[in-house]
């Protein structure tokens, strides 16, 4: 066993307050297929283009098919995506005339610059020509290889966001020797120690941010209070096991104990304050949520 203060930087614990993947040697990986899916289809849909002939719009992605992930490797973000898409397509001439094709996207994937995508436009069966086509074809896929773009560009920044773990004080630290000190050195050094120890903070630096919502349900007071409370309405909400004290102070697990907390107060009808993390967090930070109701009828 190496002694204290020497040995391979890549195992040396310490420097991270929940000792996780220390200087990010070891290989993680996260799915982003969901994440994919959602985000191409909302980069997607809104492509619209206007001309001399009439304008042309996405009206649906009938087909995604294919996967992301993102790995981490020695501190190093590796990208794989390999997306087979098929857009429908609407025209509408300046008379009214209606018309309708596909847009076949079938290598989208890191393999390929963005430039050399290939973007097929093409009118559906039995439909006319039109120059609404070559409308689709030349500013329609301007847009849509656009959206491709930010896509990626998304999922390197976005998505990645956690993956590179911060070490003490959110910096990477030089490990070097230490030489055992003489004797009459000693006390001073343990006073040099105290001193440094004191000043510097040690832990992770995370970047967090207030969010505030206001929505409206449909429902009253007591039965929304139960939703957040009682077991059973939990599970049917999130459609996943749960387990739940609902008392000042109780805990919870939801989502299959993907996500654990407790509630810190409690005011039937009224108010929920509750402390909550994702188990994938480091151990000490949590997340706290404050819920108000502000009841409000109609008859």
């Amino acid at each position: 066993m190496a002694k204290w203060g020497e040995g391979d930087p890549r195992w040396i614990v310490e420097q991270r307050a929940d000792a996780t993947n220390v200087n990010n040697w070891h290989w993680t990986e996260r799915d982003a297929s969901n994440w994919s899916t959602e985000r191409l289809k909302t980069l997607l849909l809104p492509v619209r283009v206007e001309g001399e002939e009439g304008a042309c719009e996405v009206t649906e992605v009938s087909k995604l098919d294919g996967e992301a992930s993102i790995n981490n490797r020695k501190g190093k973000l590796i990208f794989f995506y390999e997306w087979a898409i098929k857009l429908a397509w609407t025209g509408t001439s300046k008379t009214g005339v209606k018309y309708k094709g596909y847009v076949e996207i079938p290598n989208l994937s890191d393999e390929n610059d963005i430039d050399e995508v290939e973007i097929h436009v093409s009118l559906a069966k039995d439909e006319p020509d039109t120059n609404l086509k070559t409308l689709m074809k030349q500013e329609g896929t301007k847009k849509i290889r656009d959206a491709m773009k930010t896509y990626i560009s998304t999922l390197k920044t976005e998505f990645t966001q956690g993956m590179i773990l911060p070490t003490v004080n959110g910096e990477h630290m030089e490990t070097t020797p230490q030489v055992a000190p003489k004797a009459e050195d000693r006390k001073t050094a343990a006073t040099s120690s105290t001193t440094t120890s004191q000043s510097k903070s040690i832990g992770v630096k995370i970047p967090t941010c207030k969010i505030s919502l206001k929505d409206t349900f449909l429902t009253s007071p007591e039965e929304l209070y139960r939703v957040f409370v009682t077991q059973e309405m939990v599970q049917a909400f999130t459609h996943a096991q749960a387990a739940l004290e609902a008392d000042k102070g109780g805990k919870f697990q939801l989502l299959d104990g993907s996500v654990t907390g407790e509630f810190v107060d409690l005011v039937p009808e009224k108010q929920l304050v509750m402390k909550w993390r994702f188990k994938s967090w480091p151990a000490a930070m949590k997340s706290q949520v404050l819920m108000t109701n502000n009841a409000t009828f109609c008859q």
